[in-house]
């Protein structure tokens, strides 16, 4: 048995989990197909029916279900294109692209369970803002391109590029979303489809020309850049045949607050002739896109997304602590198998990554009204107190152990915790000498996407009643809540 204490809003919630084999899931649900997720509310209504918000029962993380009515489905002929967006969803796995964790069918419904954006779509916050600072404009531009690079990498128009379909998770990042419209490109072959929003779309699309595909997207985010940028559209008009008959033209005003690089990149960018358009690695190359580009979209794009292809062995380790056989867990993610492990684990490693995002903002509201830097310099307060002994294994998660009674024979105890240090020297955690009356455990900070943090407490190995008694003791000596 395992136990693990989570403290949560200054809440303590205890709970066990047996390690015998996949965890069964009892709770009932109005949808038995949904039986692993909690249906939140209403976030938003499609074609074919409603996006819903939801919780993932087994992780707690929370995601987006896209409800799919097979009805309406077959009454409008989308069958095949629900089916290319669902293939296309399961093909790209990039840190700026909304992941697909599922696919759930029953024979009314088809439930398509995706990465969840806490803060909604990018259009929004535009008009909220008006206008981005160009700062921040670029970090968005930046992420958005390193998105579609990767699309274009696997073959993958996306076609629809708008602020729209560019969602932002809890910390501010880019996650293209939405592709309904999207195809794949195919050597010798040329697109004809005019598809996408008249605003957007490039003059060849409208104008109902052949086209190759990736020129359309670059035209769609020079569009995106000039509304991030000026917060208004280049091209506009209420009458449809006017608006097409001003992207044909290509002629647009430039603002005069716009530095000399932005005008330029956009300028290269909305270009009536496909031909002359700047390319995704030209715009790569681009003074201004390069201006604070962070290392991990400067790095050659198969390194970007190293991280998510290789087994990450502490979000395994994690998922393993939920109920899961691990050299199960291990083959279906080499097998790309979607079970309920690996739907786990891609949520849990996802929502690791985020919550150590390069582009983290300043969190002015958490739960504890403190910068997770200054809650580990009380969590380890806390444990001194208690005369626990740790070893550092990152930022924010440690090793530690704990005998009732005082110090342990054979342990070196790292007490470092004075004003911000957190204690670099790593303590000596020795397995010789340990008692009936000591136990070890892991202690670990994670950040939700809810503006607060998560301080989880997993028992490794002792006395479960000593465990808890521990954790009772730590909780009154906190002083976070």
């Amino acid at each position: 048995m395992m136990s693990r204490i989570v403290f949560l809003h200054a809440s303590l919630h205890v709970y066990e989990k047996t390690m015998e084999g996949p965890s069964r899931l009892t709770r009932s649900s109005e949808d038995p197909s949904l039986k692993n997720y909690k249906l939140i509310r209403n976030i938003g209504h499609g074609a074919f029916g409603k996006v819903k918000a939801a919780k993932h029962r087994l992780t707690g993380i929370k995601v987006a279900i896209k409800i799919l009515k097979r009805q309406k489905m077959r009454e409008k002929r989308m069958e095949d294109k629900v089916s290319r967006e669902i293939k296309i969803g399961k093909l790209l796995e990039h840190p700026h692209i909304i992941r697909l964790y599922e696919i759930i069918e029953t024979l009314t419904d088809v439930y398509v369970v995706m990465e969840y954006a806490e803060r909604g779509e990018l259009f929004d916050y535009i008009v909220e803002n008006r206008r981005i600072r160009e700062d921040e404009a670029r970090k968005f531009f930046q992420q958005i391109i390193s998105g579609l690079e990767y699309c274009h990498k696997y073959r993958v128009v996306h076609r629809d590029l708008k602020p729209e379909n560019l969602l932002l998770d809890c910390n501010g990042n880019v996650k293209i979303a939405d592709f309904g419209l999207s195809t794949i490109m195919h050597d010798g072959y040329f697109l004809k489809t005019s598809c996408g929003s008249p605003n957007y779309a490039a003059p060849e699309v409208i104008s109902g020309k052949l086209y190759a595909g990736p020129e359309v997207d670059v035209w769609s985010c020079g569009i995106i850049l000039y509304v991030l940028l000026c917060g208004s559209l280049p091209f506009d008009d209420e009458s449809l045949p006017n608006l097409y008959n001003k992207v044909k033209s290509g002629v647009y005003t430039l603002p005069s607050h716009l530095t000399t690089g932005a005008r330029d990149l956009i300028e290269r960018m909305i270009v009536v002739d496909p031909l002359k358009r700047i390319t995704i690695p030209e715009i790569r190359q681009h003074p201004w896109f390069l201006a604070n580009l962070p290392y991990y979209l400067a790095a050659a794009l198969p390194d970007i997304t190293h991280h998510m292809k290789k087994v990450d062995e502490e979000i395994l380790e994690r998922t393993v602590t939920l109920g899961f056989d691990r050299n199960h867990l291990v083959q279906s993610l080499q097998n790309r198998i979607q079970d309920d492990a690996t739907v786990s684990y891609y949520m849990l490693l996802d929502n690791y990554f985020s919550g150590n995002s390069v582009y983290s903002p300043e969190l002015n509201n958490s739960a504890f009204g403190l910068q997770p830097h200054h809650i580990m310099v009380e969590v380890l307060n806390a444990l001194r107190q208690l005369n626990v002994c740790w070893k550092k294994i990152g930022h924010y998660h440690i090793k530690c152990m704990w005998s009732r009674g005082g110090q342990i024979q054979g342990l070196t105890k790292n007490c470092q915790c004075n004003g911000l240090h957190l204690g670099n020297e790593p303590a000596t955690i020795q397995t010789n000498h340990v008692s009936q009356n000591t136990v070890k455990f892991e202690l670990q900070l994670y950040k939700t996407c809810e503006e607060n943090y998560l301080l989880d407490l997993q028992r490794v190995t002792g006395p479960q009643v000593l465990f808890i008694d521990l954790c009772a003791s730590f909780l009154a000596r906190l002083q976070l809540f």
